[in-house]
């Protein structure tokens, strides 16, 4: 965008606390082409609030083409989006979770979000009346990326502020005076050239955070049917997040940003931009496992042989009670082998809860482990205790060291 306010950035921060005139949050605007920042206090953030204040903003500055924003309940509303339409605004919205899309105001939210609290811990009952200084004090702030104020490319003069009180003060010398024509044409030569200039330091200004931001990345694309993870936060807070799913893409929207599936929210679609996506790898579900130490109430040790057990005779039985023993054990020798079997005379039901899952996340495995649990698994698959499954269900392994060095392979079902 080249020309003032043709395209806006907007957002919401708060809440503060209450002022005296029932102010708790803070509608942001900021202009894209000279970074002019705009700013009104709000006593709540629904939407007919949002769209009186952002047609206060309008009657100043004019009608934007676009609008920048995220998606927010107040500015996806019903409301917003006829007031859009009447005015011929096109609304633009970030991706989900991706506040570098829109970071110009972002930045700006940052800035008045530290002045504000430095008041309301001055004078919290007034902060709503010193948003107008700290407006001005911004406007007249050259910014980094243009070279210039946002007041000086809006109005083409610098603002008079304080320091030229005090050196109009010591200075105490006759200001020239111009005609209204010639006034006229000089701003418009002026517009002119710091428009050219500050788009020139601009354009030199994202060169070189385009730069610095690519100097560790790579392109990395999806194509529909693949499936992905995706960062979502794990509870209210945005600073707790975990990597979640695996999730569908069903199309490419844009360059940086992919359409997904929620299977989670009853196929559901949600647009994220690629940061917030890595690609779904199918792993072995070796890593399910934790290593504890031996404890005695687990009971004594047993030692592991596939041989059938001799019991140890006893003096006080007769000859005859011994070799009924003895018959007993040749008879029925499976029975009376370590080596673990299964029985189908009895059956046993867990009863779970309708509808719930239990799916618990994997303990760590060290890999100096991960060969034991191999050979674990695979004896217990030749012995038919176990079979593989494809459940929804999924319960961590714990390793128990024994005494002599060896494994105990139990599964913790707590949950």
């Amino acid at each position: 965008m080249e020309l003032p306010f043709e395209r806006l950035g907007m957002d919401l921060i708060g809440p503060f606390h209450r002022s005296a005139r029932g102010y708790r949050f803070v509608l942001v605007l900021v202009d894209y082409a000279t970074r002019y920042p705009e700013a009104v206090p709000l006593r709540s953030i629904s939407a007919k609030s949002v769209a009186q204040a952002l047609f206060q903003v309008i009657s100043r500055v004019g009608i934007p083409k676009e609008i920048l924003t995220d998606q927010g309940t107040s500015f996806m509303s019903r409301t917003l989006r006829e007031l859009y339409e009447l005015l011929g605004v096109k609304s633009v919205r970030t991706s989900v979770y991706h506040p570098q899309t829109d970071g110009l105001v972002e930045r700006l939210n940052k800035t008045l979000k530290s002045m504000i609290r430095k008041f309301i811990h001055d004078d919290e009952r007034n902060w709503d009346k010193w948003l107008d200084p700290l407006l001005f004090a911004v406007r007249e702030v050259p910014q980094a990326s243009t070279g210039f104020s946002p007041f000086e490319l809006l109005f083409g003069r610098r603002p008079r502020g304080v320091l030229d009180l005090l050196k109009e003060h010591w200075e105490e010398g006759p200001s020239p005076g111009k005609n209204e024509i010639q006034y006229v044409l000089d701003l418009r030569a002026k517009l002119h050239t710091l428009g050219e200039l500050s788009r020139e330091n601009l354009l030199q200004a994202q060169e070189r955070q385009q730069r610095l931001y690519n100097r560790g990345a790579r392109l990395r694309q999806f194509t529909p049917g693949e499936k992905v993870l995706v960062l979502l936060p794990s509870s209210s807070s945005k600073l707790l997040a975990k990597w979640q799913g695996p999730f569908v893409v069903t199309r490419r929207v844009g360059d940086v940003d992919y359409e997904v599936v929620r299977s989670d929210r009853g196929g559901a679609t949600q647009v994220y931009h690629l940061n917030l996506l890595k690609a779904w790898r199918e792993t072995e579900s070796v890593s399910l496992v934790s290593a504890v130490a031996e404890s005695e109430e687990l009971g004594p040790e047993v030692p592991k042989s596939t041989d059938p057990t001799r019991l140890p005779s006893d003096a006080r039985l007769s000859a005859a009670q011994q070799a009924d023993i003895a018959r007993l054990q040749d008879q029925f020798n499976d029975v009376f082998s370590s080596r673990p079997g299964r029985t189908d005379l009895i059956v046993h039901h867990i009863e779970t809860s309708p509808g719930v899952t239990v799916r618990t996340r994997p303990y760590r495995l060290p890999e100096h482990k991960k060969k034991m649990v191999q050979r674990e698994l695979a004896a217990m698959l030749e012995m038919g205790v176990i079979e593989e499954s494809n459940s929804a269900w999924c319960s961590p392994i714990v390793l128990v060291t024994k005494k002599d060095g060896s494994i105990r392979f139990c599964v913790d079902y707590r949950k």
